[in-house]
């Protein structure tokens, strides 16, 4: 049996991630593609990085560009996305927790706060990167109390270690949200709408692929 997707047909299209997220969306898409992660040390990337005064945007666009050009090196045939997504609230940079103990500190700092998500993207060809972009999507939390934080919680458990701000719009997490401002796939973690046109101008084509 054969499906209809979108496919570039002369080359393997690879997303540099495990993000289960990530790779959800690009399969609600209809759109072939391996997944291949990218192992780099994100918080000792950050970390270096802000030490040497790099804002948010270039450690966004840092991460992104090193997790794909580690795939891209390998597979040079291929056209790689990458991605990274950073949440920054008062000023503060945000990372993935590491406990659901740091979990639950994250969601108690953004309750009733406004903050921005920064999600970088880029496309590499022939082992070199041809195009990023950054989106800047914002949202707002509800003021909540630590009932409803450990109940949220309880409800995604290890889950919350996989997203910088500890939560996700999808299901449970959209009683946490008060306002939303952006592109709502760049929340997800893959700025869908400046990546899918990019894809297309570089062959991606929407036919029978077998």
């Amino acid at each position: 049996m054969t499906d209809a997707l979108w496919h570039l047909p002369q080359k393997p299209l690879i997303l540099a991630s495990q993000s289960q997220a990530r790779q959800a969306l690009l399969n609600q898409a209809a759109i072939s593609f391996t997944a291949l992660p990218a192992s780099i040390d994100e918080e000792l990337i950050r970390q270096s990085a802000q030490a040497e005064g790099a804002s948010p945007d270039e450690i966004a666009v840092l991460l992104a560009e090193l997790k794909g050009q580690k795939i891209a090196s390998a597979h040079p045939d291929a056209m790689v996305i990458a991605s990274d997504q950073l949440l920054v609230c008062d000023g503060q940079i945000y990372s993935k927790p590491e406990t659901l103990a740091a979990a639950k500190s994250q969601l108690m700092a953004l309750s009733g706060k406004h903050h921005t998500l920064l999600t970088a993207v880029m496309l590499f060809d022939n082992g070199k990167r041809i195009w990023h972009h950054i989106a800047r999507p914002e949202v707002t939390f509800h003021t909540l109390t630590e009932a409803e934080i450990d109940q949220y919680l309880a409800h995604i458990q290890d889950d919350a270690l996989a997203s910088p701000g500890s939560y996700f719009l999808e299901g449970a997490g959209i009683h946490l949200f008060a306002d939303l401002f952006g592109d709502y796939y760049a929340i997800l973690g893959l700025p869908l709408l400046a990546l899918l046109p990019q894809l297309k101008l570089h062959g991606l084509t929407y036919g029978v692929k077998v």
